[in-house]
This record gives C-alpha cells, structure tokens and sequence, in this order.
C-alpha cells in the first residue's frame, strides 16, 4: 500500500492549476513534504480559460475576457533524521488576469483589464513524534504585484500601476499517518499576509498625471484538509477541503477607491469552500492514473467585472510513470465555471453564462 502514493502525483500534476474562488491558484499544496527521503520535484501548468458575458439584456457582448495563463512549482525536501525533515516550496498561490477585447460589443468595458500575480517561498520543518503523528510548521515570503485600467468608455481614462510588495506569513500543520494502508490526514494552517504596495494612478481627473499612494491588500488566511488511504489492494481514496477567508481581502486604491468614487475595485462577500474527491489506482510496477473531482459552491449575489465568476465543478484524469528515483506525472483537468452576475469596475451589470477552463500539467520529480 505505501507505493500507492505515486497515484496521487497524477493528480497533483494539475490539480490546482484552474479556476478557483477569490485570486486562489496554486491551493498552497505542501504535499511535496510527504515525500520520502529526499526528493525534487518541478511541475507546470497552463490553463485556457474561456469566459464571457452579455450585457443590456443580451444585446451586447465582452468578448473572452480570460487569457490563457500558466503556473510553476518547484518543491524541494530533505531527511535530515529518522524524524526530521525540511521542505523548500515555491509556488504562485494567487493571481488573476481579465481583458475585456477592443472586438467586445459592449463599449463601457472594452479596453478594462486588471491583472495579479504573486510569488512565494515556503520554508517549512517537520518533526515525526511517533510512528503516526507528524507536526510541520514554517515561514513564507510572498511577493505580489498588480495592474488595472478602466477606461469606462474614454470617460475615467484610470489606469493603476502597483509595484511589487513583499509580506511575510506562516504555516503550521498536523498530519497522522498509519504507512500499512496509506492513510495520511494533514490539517494545514496558512496565516494571512498584509501588503503594503506602492501604487501609481492616472486618470482624467489627474489630467493624466500620476498620482501615488499606498495600497494596502490583505491576501486571505486558508485552511487545507487533506486526506488518503487505501480502500482495496492497488487503490487509494483521496479528498481533500479547502476554506478561504476572502473576505479579508479588499483592493481599493486610494484615487479611483476615495477621489473618484469607483469604490472597491476587487472585494469578496464570503469566504470560498472548495471540496476534492477522487481515487488512485496503481496499474503495474511502474504505472498508475488517477481521476479526481472538484466543486466549489457558487455564493450568489453579485461579482466584480475584473472577475466575473462563481464558483464551479471540474474533473481531473492524470497519469503517473515511475523509473527508479524519477517519477513523470501529467493530466489533464476540465472546468466547468461557475455562472455569475457581475457589476462594478465599468459601471455596468452583465450576465455570465456557460464559461470553462481546461488544465494541463506536467511533473518531474527524483528522489535521491
């Protein structure tokens, strides 16, 4: 049962590389961190998302407003004794990127996008109490940086430029294992982090001047929940729960938030609920596959125009070959996004309807 682990990395591979609630990109996996011994591992995904909408009741269009993005992830763990260990992990835990195209119908928003990305290191240390109980903790420094424009038909003309920011934040987690049937259950704390991010607008009112100012982003706390075990010989149920605090996170700078009165550009009304089920089955010595499925429940009400989503289902199939110490996993996972009214940066209400993502992801990891 112990090498049924390598059916989870056919899902790991892509996982988290989709459409998530709030900025959420990389669910903060740790998971390198169970590895045995020491190990390297380097995964990429790329998404292609598809979203639109309609606007005045449907007599007008965005156009696709999600481009294709990709992620990278590198984690790195190392035995140091029987019970201790360290983990280097860096991933790109939020991001967000909309682009409402010059050939949209709707002419309030063509030409409004706004974009996020964020980078992190994740040093952590685990100590095995006993044969069953692991407790791991650390530190992480992230780093974000962000662009906007609303041009709000030619009128506001605003555009923001946020320099990057760097915050400090940790992780603190349980795990309880019993090997003799590949069960693991991890419990894993990531604290909120608080941005300080230097921030340059323009806009009519500024006559086009640049106006500077501090924006201060509070990127949410999150708890993970994850879990595996074995249910039959060469197979492992996985699952896994995921909450998120976005309604800590509020991106208001100060001339389009206070001095034009555009208020929030991005906030969130309720924190985000994301569920994984799925098994693992290991087909031969070398080989095993996976299929998973995710759900996060819609909130309802009403999203922003820069992220007109909510909520959504997806499926994930991935594949995983083992050769002595490197192991390839790849897969491929499909989004079904979640329907959203929007309204907001623009200043208009849109309806979006039968949006999707498709994921593709790759890893290479060795042991040694």
């Amino acid at each position: 049962m112990k090498r049924l682990a390598i059916a989870a990395a056919a899902f790991a591979a892509t996982g988290s590389f989709a459409f998530a609630g709030g900025l959420d990109r990389s669910g903060q996996s740790i998971a390198v961190a169970f590895e045995k011994g020491d190990y390297i591992q380097l995964s990429y995904g790329s998404v292609d998302p598809k979203v639109s909408g309609t606007y005045a009741g449907g007599a007008m269009s965005s156009g696709d407003i999600a481009p294709r993005y990709g992620q990278v992830a590198l984690g790195y763990r190392n035995q140091l004794t029987d019970n201790i260990a360290i983990a280097l992990i860096y991933d790109q835990p939020w991001g967000a990127h909309s682009s409402y195209p010059a050939s949209g119908t709707f002419a309030a928003l063509r030409g409004t996008r706004a974009e996020l990305t964020s980078q992190a290191i994740t040093m952590m240390g685990l100590y095995r109490t006993d044969e069953n109980i692991t407790v791991y903790g650390g530190l992480k420094s992230t780093t974000i940086e962000m662009t906007a424009a609303v041009p709000g038909g030619g009128a506001l003309a605003y555009t923001a430029t946020g320099s990057s920011a760097r915050a400090s934040g940790y992780v603190v987690g349980v795990a309880y294992e019993i090997p003799e049937i590949a069960l693991r259950a991890a419990l894993t704390y990531h604290s909120s982090s608080t941005f300080n991010v230097p921030t340059s607008e323009t806009s009519v009112a500024t006559g086009g001047a640049a106006v500077t100012s501090t924006t201060r982003i509070e990127m949410p706390e999150a708890i993970n929940l994850d879990f595996q075990t074995g249910i039959a010989a060469d197979t492992l149920l996985m699952a896994g729960v995921r909450m998120v605090n976005w309604t800590q996170t509020v991106i208001a700078p100060n001339h389009y938030s206070v001095t034009l009165g555009g208020g929030d550009l991005q906030n969130y009304t309720q924190d985000a609920y994301t569920w994984s089920l799925g098994v693992g089955r290991r087909f031969s010595e070398n080989l095993s596959g996976s299929v998973m499925f995710g759900h996060e429940k819609a909130q309802g009400g009403t999203a922003g125009n820069l992220n007109p989503t909510d909520g959504y289902s997806s499926v994930s199939v991935g594949l995983s070959y083992q050769v002595d110490a490197v192991k390839i996993s790849g897969g491929v996972r499909y989004v079904q996004v979640g329907d959203a009214t929007s309204s907001g940066a623009g200043g208009a209400t849109g309806t979006f309807r039968d949006n999707s993502a498709l994921g593709l992801g790759l890893s290479i990891g060795y042991a040694f």
